[in-house]
């Protein structure tokens, strides 16, 4: 019997503001001594009454809008009754029968079997506000203790539709999932800070069912490879035990990154009853058509608009659109080069490879953060063009605009990399190769056409990449044909 997964991924994200969600105090509390980024609010000092910021809910309905989601015109806060030490006032103010989003989707690519690159649509459930929980320290001789200073922190919650078939899916869509986050600015989704976490409900059923299996909620994922390597053992795991005539069981259990396995943690026999009441102390909020419609205007061309746009309008391949649009900072270097020079393939070139390789040598920074701007890749194309360098001399210039920030005419004139394009010393050059060749020449003159790569690598040699190849090319074609009539 075939199985199929069937995956369902929860996503806790940290906005960016700069306060908290119902206080004003700091969330710039990294490296900061415990509990110094608290309040009455943030605490639950009883008696005290929480405002919604309203940077929250802005970058809430942004989210939504970004994920196609409707966005609810009337929605309130609800508290979600449960007891641990890091949570102060005894429950966590959430939302549950009216999010501010519903009904989203994400296209995510998929490789098909003959390596086409085609699209799956992943529905988004809701979307939701609510604020974080404070963090449990465990120390030694069994002490533990609790920091607050994250109490209050503005998370929106994004519940997927179980769309998801497969592991490779599952990372496919946080990728996109962030990279959207990324876009819209609302959350700098760094994973390892906890800006981005993620839980995953597993289950499999017979290919064809359509009925539901039981599922495994699995916590404790600090990366995409981790989330993705986590689902991948789950499944096995699963397909094992029902192989073998026994019964899931419905639980949560944690990733062990180390292992590579999933533990129990605790059984669930049936879903948790949080419950949910209205919030008293917040009342509800009604979203308007014009807000609605201001912070609209205001978000940037999605990834897949760009993915469209480079593809049909700028005539880049699909490879090379899906890689810049892939990353904002790298979309807009490309949108600005593109503005001074309209050969796109070209600059889309050296963006993925040369630029790209000495990212990836500094360790992956971003291009934001380089020194080469895109107004020097520009003028180094133009450069090229009208024959000032060679594509070989582009390599050196390229190396050091990244090391210094020079301008490529900067760098040109200090390392006196002009291009040599004076046909008599090409010729003088050319002549005194071929005296000192003569195996080549008549490897040339057999049919050996590799024999005239290897003479232009000693020309260009000679000129230590200075000569114009296309004038070595063209001369020393004219000088071999003269010898060959001899």
């Amino acid at each position: 019997m075939k199985f199929e997964a069937v995956i369902g991924l929860e996503v806790h994200v940290q906005l960016n503001t700069s306060t908290k969600i119902f206080c004003s105090c700091s969330t710039d509390y990294s490296g900061a001594e415990p509990n110094t980024h608290v309040c009455e609010i943030c605490s639950g000092q009883p008696g005290v009454l929480p405002v919604l910021n309203k940077e929250v809910l802005g970058r809430a309905v942004k989210t939504g809008l970004a994920f196609n989601c409707q966005i609810s015109r009337r929605t309130k806060f609800d508290r979600k009754n449960y007891f641990y030490p890091d949570l102060p006032k005894g429950y966590q103010v959430s939302q549950f029968d009216m999010p501010i989003c519903v009904n989203g989707h994400i296209i995510i690519p998929i490789i098909a079997e003959d390596k086409s690159i085609g699209e799956k649509k992943i529905g988004i459930t809701r979307i939701h506000m609510e604020e974080d929980a404070g963090k449990n320290v465990h120390g030694g001789a069994g002490q533990s203790f609790v920091d607050l200073n994250r109490a209050g922190v503005p998370l929106l919650e994004i519940v997927s539709e179980p769309d998801m078939r497969s592991a490779q899916e599952a990372k496919d869509y946080l990728e996109k999932l962030k990279l959207v986050l990324k876009y819209v600015d609302v959350s700098d989704c760094n994973m390892e800070d906890g800006s981005l976490r993620c839980d995953a409900n597993v289950s499999i059923r017979p290919v064809g069912e359509t009925k539901l299996g039981t599922k495994t909620e699995i916590k404790n994922m600090n990366s995409f490879r981790g989330v993705q390597k986590a689902i991948e053992y789950e499944i096995v795991r699963q397909i094992e035990i029902v192989t073998r005539g026994e019964k899931i069981v419905q639980e949560t259990r944690l990733f062990d990154d180390a292992k590579g396995i999933t533990l129990s943690m605790r059984k669930k026999e049936e879903a948790f009853d949080y419950r949910y009441f209205p919030e008293p102390d917040l009342p509800p909020y009604d979203v308007s058509e014009d807000m609605i419609n201001d912070i609209s205007s205001k978000l940037p061309e999605m990834p897949d608009a760009k993915f469209k746009k480079y593809t049909e309008i700028f005539g880049l391949s699909e490879y090379d659109a899906r890689l810049i649009s892939s990353s904002l900072s790298m979309t807009v270097f490309f949108e600005k080069c593109a503005g001074m020079y309209n050969n796109y393939k070209l600059i889309s070139n050296w963006l993925m490879g040369d630029i790209t390789k000495k990212m990836n040598e500094s360790l992956g920074c971003d291009i934001s953060k380089i020194k080469i701007k895109p107004e020097h890749l520009a003028e180094m194309l133009n450069l090229i063009d009208a024959g000032t360098i060679s594509g070989k001399i582009a390599k050196t210039v390229i190396d050091e605009m990244f090391d210094t920030g020079e301008t490529p005419g900067q760098i040109i004139s200090r390392l006196g990399l002009i291009q040599v394009s004076d046909e008599s010393f090409i010729l003088k050059v050319i002549t005194e190769t071929l005296a000192e060749n003569q195996k080549s020449i008549d490897d040339y003159i057999a049919g050996k056409t590799a024999a005239k790569g290897f003479l232009v690598g000693q020309i260009m040699k000679r000129t230590k990449g200075k000569a114009n190849p296309k004038l070595v090319n063209e001369m020393l074609e004219a000088e071999l044909k003269k010898i060959n009539k001899l």
